[in-house]
């Protein structure tokens, strides 16, 4: 009997489908000699500080450095605390009674280092010692679980995985857990959570807001020159930018009286515009926020869900290219999307026989490949899964499609001693662009006329008349507050700025995160309240501007560190660096930054002392969400944001001493209703609302 486990039981059910396990059991299915369980996901996880008899935040505690570190059952937070998931237990106790019926076992978790992971420190903590092998696939389709099947690897092949995957889950822990800790004692108990990920992104957000703020918008003048030649229409742009109004008008007057121009240099060049490479997940995420509006996350939960249903190939890569052997295949997805109306006339563009095989390339093949379709002709779809799906299936559509050339044009003209200059462009062969029909970048419009203007034959001393003069009065531009999209670039190209060339290089393939966790960081940025949406832009609320200035010199905020440990992870999953030693130079690092926030002088609020209603004993604990007695016998406690709103500290003092706050307003009900009320503590010192009598 062999074992099988999987990262979610909907993979597990696939697999045991194939292998005609089917016999359902209480956390794994069984048959033809199988036993099909699964996770859900990170069932163990590194133990907390009070694991290892560490309890609340102490300065003398730190740095923590765990030796070894514990490993832990998954834990929920609750109100006194981490406690163990008790789902977690339970399928925990299913995994170790599969495997000690059974002589080896099959690692199915997903292809990569946090799947191998998830295996791994299920293994370790249920002391395990049989054999494993790898299933090593990138699609849930019956033919690639059943070619996977059939080139099973030894597990002790991933082992440089595991030990990078080990190396990066150790190091998050000592630099997120010391670091937030020491933030948390500099500021007097608020807590800020920092981390290697989280805090260089909340740096390049209030970095851009900031020299959006403190832009200054200078006022600019230009002229724009109308003509008319062989019935074809155009402009040419002054190349000067005038600042002062009344001299540029008086330009505009010279040469309205001299009413005629020279064309002083033509340059005309062919353009090749290279198809798109396929999708990975990050450039998947941006163009569906830049197109659908859809965050990070949600594309990536979408995705998941298309991968699940097997509609498209495994979601958190970071290529966008294909291995050669692939390549055979990509002729019966194309012969599966020509069943579909929608693409019959894109497909119809395609030169058969002659794809374009960019895409191809061994080498830039990581863990898995490109997003592709599958076989699978989807049914049942939601409308976001659609929209999804057929990004993917449009995208491969142009990466096999030829080169667009295009015929750019510069002409130069003058009017006496002022330079113009007219651009135009015209496209010779559509080539991928065909697939769309979309012949220009420019987002707001689908039509050829956006960017493409096509020009009469202009050569050297020809004369052009001047039919119109406009004063175009404009503004110089902050730069753009971030979208998602424009965050996923600065994320993936964070190392730009780095002049070391080693990690530049590193960083240009990696940046901060990985395709797969991006959509993470920016979720724990939003859910700790550092960054908020407003319309399509991200922007740092006081905390994270706060958070960003305490440590924007410190760092944990450099992106650099980022870079030293892809490159240093990347050697230890070659075996080219013995993790032992990048542990130890983590821990270096993070006594350094320990010390460095640790010696912040951080200006509190001007908060009162006020003693607790209840046993009138001791004075109130005052943090940012909430307010509580710090004697565990008296437990009183008071959650600062009602109905969305959070109690100044001014409300605060007028409740725990007159019983009643001012006059609370813009609160939200569950049903979205705005609600203005009064907050009264009573004499059990429960909260209740009061509404102000109307007259």
């Amino acid at each position: 009997m062999k074992a099988i486990i999987a990262e979610k039981p909907c993979v597990a059910r696939e697999i045991a489908q194939l292998l005609g396990a089917h016999e359902k059991k209480e956390g794994y299915l069984s048959g033809n000699g199988y036993c099909v369980t699964w996770a859900f996901g990170h069932l163990i996880a590194l133990g907390m500080p009070e694991d290892y008899g560490i309890r609340g935040f102490n300065k003398a505690s730190l740095p923590i450095f765990p030796n070894p570190f514990i490993l832990t059952p998954k834990k929920l937070k609750k109100a006194k605390g981490y406690e163990p998931d008790p789902s977690a237990l339970k399928q925990l106790n299913t995994i170790k009674q599969v495997i000690s019926q059974c002589s080896s076992i099959i690692v199915a978790t997903d292809a990569g280092r946090e799947g191998e992971l998830i295996f791994r420190y299920i293994y370790h903590y249920i002391e395990c010692n049989k054999p494993f092998e790898r299933l090593w696939i990138s699609s849930l389709t019956e033919k690639a679980i059943q070619e996977g099947f059939n080139k099973l690897q030894p597990g002790d092949v991933f082992d440089g995985l595991y030990q990078a995957a080990k190396a990066r889950s150790e190091a998050d822990w000592l630099v997120g857990i010391n670091a937030t800790q020491a933030l948390t004692i500099a500021g007097n108990q608020d807590v800020y959570s920092l981390g290697r990920g989280q805090t260089p992104t909340l740096a390049l957000i209030c970095q851009r807001f900031l020299q959006h703020q403190n832009f200054t918008k200078q006022k600019y003048f230009q002229i724009q020159l109308s003509h008319r030649k062989e019935y074809t229409d155009f402009t040419s742009l002054s190349l000067l930018q005038w600042e002062e109004k009344k001299q540029v008008e008086q330009v505009k007057k010279y040469i309205e009286r001299e009413g005629r121009s020279v064309v002083e240099n033509v340059s005309i060049t062919t353009v090749e515009e290279q198809s798109p490479l396929l999708f990975d997940l990050t450039e998947l995420q941006k163009e569906a926020n830049r197109k659908l509006g859809f965050s990070a996350d949600e594309v990536l939960q979408i995705a998941q869900s298309l991968y699940e249903k097997k509609f498209i190939t495994y979601p958190r890569t970071g290529s966008k290219y294909i291995p050669q052997d692939l390549w055979p295949e990509i002729p019966e997805l194309i012969r599966i999307l020509n069943t579909t109306d929608q693409f019959k006339s894109a497909i119809s563009t395609l030169k058969f026989g002659n794809f374009n095989k960019r895409i191809v390339n061994d080498l830039k093949v990581t863990d898995h490949h490109g997003l592709l379709i599958t076989t699978k002709v989807p049914s049942a779809l939601t409308a976001t899964e659609k929209a999804i799906y057929d990004m993917i299936a449009y995208r491969l559509l142009e990466s096999i499609s030829h080169a667009c050339t295009k015929q750019v044009s510069h002409i130069m003209i003058k009017v006496h001693h002022y330079e113009f200059q007219i651009k135009g462009s015209k496209i010779l062969e559509k080539g991928w662009r065909a697939i769309k029909g979309i012949l220009s970048d420019n987002e707001n419009s689908n039509t050829v006329e956006a960017n493409l203007t096509e020009l009469p034959e202009l050569k050297i001393g020809d004369e052009l008349k001047i039919s119109k003069t406009e004063l175009l009065e404009k503004v110089t531009q902050p730069p753009k507050l971030y979208t998602e999209a424009d965050l996923l670039s600065a994320m993936e190209n964070a190392g730009r700025s780095i002049e070391n060339k080693e990690e530049k290089r590193a960083l240009s393939n990696i940046g901060i995160g990985t395709p797969a966790t991006r959509a993470s960081i920016i979720e724990t940025l939003l859910s700790r309240n550092y960054i908020t949406r407003k319309s399509k832009t991200l922007h740092p609320t006081d905390k994270g501007l706060h958070v960003y200035n305490l440590v924007k010199d410190k760092k944990i905020a450099n992106v650099q560190m980022t870079a030293e440990w892809e490159i240093a992870l990347d050697k230890i999953e070659k075996n080219e660096l013995n993790k032992k030693q990048f542990i130890n130079d983590i821990q270096h690092y993070t006594a350094e930054i320990t010390s460095e926030l640790l010696s912040l002088h951080i200006l509190q609020e001007n908060i009162p002392q006020l003693k607790c209603p209840k046993c009138q004993q001791h004075d109130l604990i005052i943090k940012e969400k909430v307010v509580k007695c710090p004697d565990e016998q008296c437990n009183w406690i008071l959650f600062r944001f009602i109905c969305g709103v959070q109690l100044s500290i001014k409300d605060l003092t007028l409740l725990l001493t007159q019983n009643k706050t001012s006059l609370i307003k813009n609160m939200k009900s569950k049903t979205g209703k705005k609600i203005n009320a009064f907050i009264i503590l009573k004499d059990d010192f429960s909260t209740v609302f009061e509404f102000r009598k109307e007259n």
